[in-house]
């Protein structure tokens, strides 16, 4: 029986005192509060130039999302999927743009999905982790997130094993949420700035999930995960949880619950098996399966504040772009894809060996591509992957790839491989184009013109010829480069002269 509801107003003061708490809860509730430089319902700025895309009619969309998709030129079948949710007041151009994950999918090769929420859905746009009607197994936002995925894995031919979720905030909360109500869809998640599953299951609950969430057990965090699949008896997501310890939005006790949650879905103490120290002033603490492998890993940033931790730069391990909540600390994107396996390791990362340094394609023929690289300590053996996928085992520092076709461009990496047979970090990747083919034809034009004409893309805000990824420099109208493409689909920079 529903109570009576009076009719008379209330007090002005009471009226305001409410405004204000709802004021001062949804500026709670935005997490990510940058501001968007356009409506969150318009189209990121970059799909109109041709590095990420919309894409329409993939499903019933339950959720009223929007699907932006980035896939790497010539991604073989097969390949990994990663979904990036942005945060609050954001848009999925803000995350491609900032996190570093298309810089990573270039490299590794794999498909990145980029879901959108609105301001239709939430004010601030922000992903629904506090509304079971949102954030449950076949319901909203999250049944959305899920077609998204299905439709990647019909059009891309993306592989269903492989098939990850990450989410910085808001988005990390949601996250959380679909790793509980989707273990099967899942092999793992990370979760920046965010929040335990099921922290909340209203909007009057989310803000005290944020300042200091319940203090509950492991076993009843773990309950929360395990009540949403009920029966779910298949392999657990491995979960790499990402937390500033001056996070004043989402405090640091949501890693915590994190961490006792996840570490009791797998039935693992709280104890970390191995603690480490990384770039950033960062420790990393890492929890063993039962088979010794990192189930669960947590990366605390000391002195962050609330947002995801990039590190721009061309080394191997450096990523994105420092923007509003995309922090300056350590590319978090490199380390979760490594703890994934995406860079061509055993899934978990843990103490692999090293990436091989000084990747060299040595020659080419019509046919072949030679490669050499410089030997690593400890190492038992080498693996070459070809466009991500692993191609030859070598004793040696030296390989040659036959039976390619003429005129094509090839993208590799090598691994180093210990005597259990567990391979390391994948190097830098290397482009070898086989000869052969058509003369080459050259383009002269703005850096915006290269890539709405698709013979460059943009990563970070700059821009890189197609096939060679030379730095072009800003993406611009007042820029301009001569490309000369050879063979089809690959371009070098040519301004002193496009012959041949």
């Amino acid at each position: 029986m529903r109570p009576s509801v009076p009719h008379h107003r209330p007090p002005r003061t009471r009226r305001v005192r409410r405004l204000f708490r709802r004021i001062a809860f949804t500026a709670v509730l935005g997490l990510v509060a940058a501001t968007p430089i356009a409506t969150a319902a318009a189209p990121p700025a970059a799909a109109a130039a041709g590095g990420l895309q919309q894409v329409t009619g993939f499903g019933s969309n339950p959720g009223n999302l929007q699907m932006y998709e980035y896939t790497p030129a010539g991604l073989p079948a097969n390949a990994p999927l990663v979904v990036a949710l942005h945060g609050c007041a954001q848009m999925a151009d803000a995350y491609y743009t900032n996190s570093g994950w298309p810089q990573f999918a270039d490299r590794w090769g794999f498909d990145v999905v980029f879901p959108q929420t609105t301001s239709a859905n939430n004010a601030l746009s922000c992903f629904s982790w506090f509304d079971a009607a949102e954030d449950s197994r076949g319901k909203g936002e999250a049944a959305s997130i899920v077609q998204m995925v299905e439709h990647a894995k019909q059009s891309r031919g993306s592989d269903g094993r492989r098939v990850y979720v990450t989410g910085l905030s808001a988005g990390g909360g949601m996250t959380a949420d679909l790793l509980a109500a989707y273990p099967d869809v899942f092999a793992g998640g990370s979760v920046a700035s965010g929040l335990p599953a099921q922290c909340a299951t209203s909007q009057a609950a989310a803000s005290g999930c944020q300042t200091g969430p319940q203090k509950l057990s492991p076993a009843q965090w773990g309950d929360k995960v395990r009540g949403g699949y009920p029966g779910y008896t298949g392999p657990w997501p491995r979960v790499a949880i990402w937390q500033g310890t001056s996070d004043y939005t989402v405090y640091p006790a949501n890693a915590t619950a994190l961490r006792d949650q996840w570490t009791d879905v797998w039935g693992i103490g709280q104890t970390p098996s191995s603690t480490d120290t990384l770039p950033g002033n960062t420790t990393r603490s890492v929890y063993h399966d039962s088979a010794g492998q990192p189930a669960v890993e947590t990366y605390t940033v000391s002195g962050m504040g609330h947002g995801l931790a990039v590190s721009p730069g061309p080394g191997a391990e450096q990523c994105g772009r420092a923007a509003a909540y995309f922090l300056n600390t350590i590319c978090s994107t490199y380390y979760t894809g490594v703890f994934w396996g995406l860079d061509g390791g055993a899934p978990g990362g843990g103490d692999r060996l090293p990436a091989p340094a000084g990747v060299t394609v040595t020659g080419v023929t019509d046919a072949t591509a030679s490669l050499s690289w410089n030997a690593v300590a400890g190492a038992a053996s080498y693996a070459v992957f070809r466009n991500g996928t692993k191609t030859a085992s070598p004793a040696g520092t030296t390989y040659t790839d036959t039976g390619l076709t003429a005129a094509t461009a090839y993208r590799y990496t090598v691994a180093a491989v210990d005597g259990s047979g567990t391979a390391g970090a994948a190097s830098v990747q290397v482009t070898a184009t086989t000869t052969g083919g058509a003369p080459a034809r050259c383009f002269t034009a703005t850096n915006y013109a290269q890539v709405a004409a698709g013979r460059a893309h943009t990563t970070g805000g700059y821009v890189y010829a197609n096939g060679s990824e030379a730095n072009m420099g800003l993406y611009n109208v007042f820029v301009t480069h001569t490309l000369k493409e050879s063979p089809a689909g690959y371009f070098v920079i040519a301004d002193s002269g496009c012959t041949g």
